[in-house]
């Protein structure tokens, strides 16, 4: 190799150097390993978790895909991705002789998924426009009225609802959006940045054609979509469930 930077090693792996991969390894495991620390309390599971990732990934530049620059990104971004899929897979299915926590009206809570989509929350929130996480803020969390905040935003309270609504909106897109994992091709990662918009229904008529007609033949697509669906319907529910009855329920 005429260069050990992660750009040159990435080109030898993809044209058959084994031992390129193992360079790129020693240099980004002691990252990738504080990683999933953050992720799982339990050191074998952390070791599990970063063996898995870099098997991926080296899987993924054999298969000449994956990333060209960015490798510690890209292994990061793997190994949150594979991290959720374990803690999912987990929840659904779990072998115990204690069925007491799947009694009626107490839900298991898995602590490794509920760490992840909490941080998939917060890098939502922090990518939404100023206005709207501000808006967010006084009537989510501060728990403050339209008609309370219209003053200090200048705005009827009308405006205020308005404005909420499309800030949920948007948090709830980009929240999706953390669930869809990198893509190999720029058609794929073209698809990727639109499927939570997909799944809200906010795409607009030429990116919904091009998009559907992407998944009619892209299995990996189809599969991304269906995952992030499947998290919009649980969320959906969740919310329904922490809304007050109606004088009618």
């Amino acid at each position: 190799m005429t260069s050990d930077s992660d750009t040159a090693l990435l080109a030898a792996v993809r044209a058959g150097d084994t031992a390129a991969y193992g360079v790129l390894y020693e240099r980004h495991r002691a990252a990738a390993r504080t990683l999933a620390r953050a992720l799982v309390h339990d050191p074998a599971d952390a070791d599990d978790l970063v063996a898995e990732t870099f098997a991926k990934v080296f899987a993924t530049l054999r298969a000449g895909r994956g990333p060209l620059v960015a490798f510690r990104a890209y292994v990061n971004t793997t190994l949150r991705h594979v991290s959720y899929h374990r803690a999912r897979r987990d929840r659904r299915l779990e072998f115990t002789d204690d069925l007491t926590r799947y009694d009626s009206g107490q839900p298991f809570l898995d602590p490794a998924l509920d760490r992840l989509e909490r941080t998939y929350a917060a890098q939502a929130f922090r990518a939404l426009p100023d206005r709207w996480r501000d808006v967010l803020w006084r009537t989510e969390v501060e728990g403050a009225t339209p008609a309370e905040v219209a003053p200090q935003l200048g705005l009827t309270p009308n405006a205020v609802a308005v404005l909420a609504h499309r800030a949920r909106e948007g948090l709830r897109r980009l929240y999706l959006q953390q669930h869809v994992a990198a893509a190999d091709t720029p058609e794929c990662r073209w698809a990727g940045d639109r499927l939570g918009g997909r799944v809200r229904g906010r795409l607009a008529q030429r990116d919904s054609v091009r998009l559907e007609s992407h998944l009619s033949w892209c299995a990996d697509c189809r599969a991304q979509l269906a995952e992030v669906t499947e998290i919009d319907q649980v969320g959906h529910r969740q919310y329904r469930q922490r809304q007050p009855a109606s004088p009618a329920d």
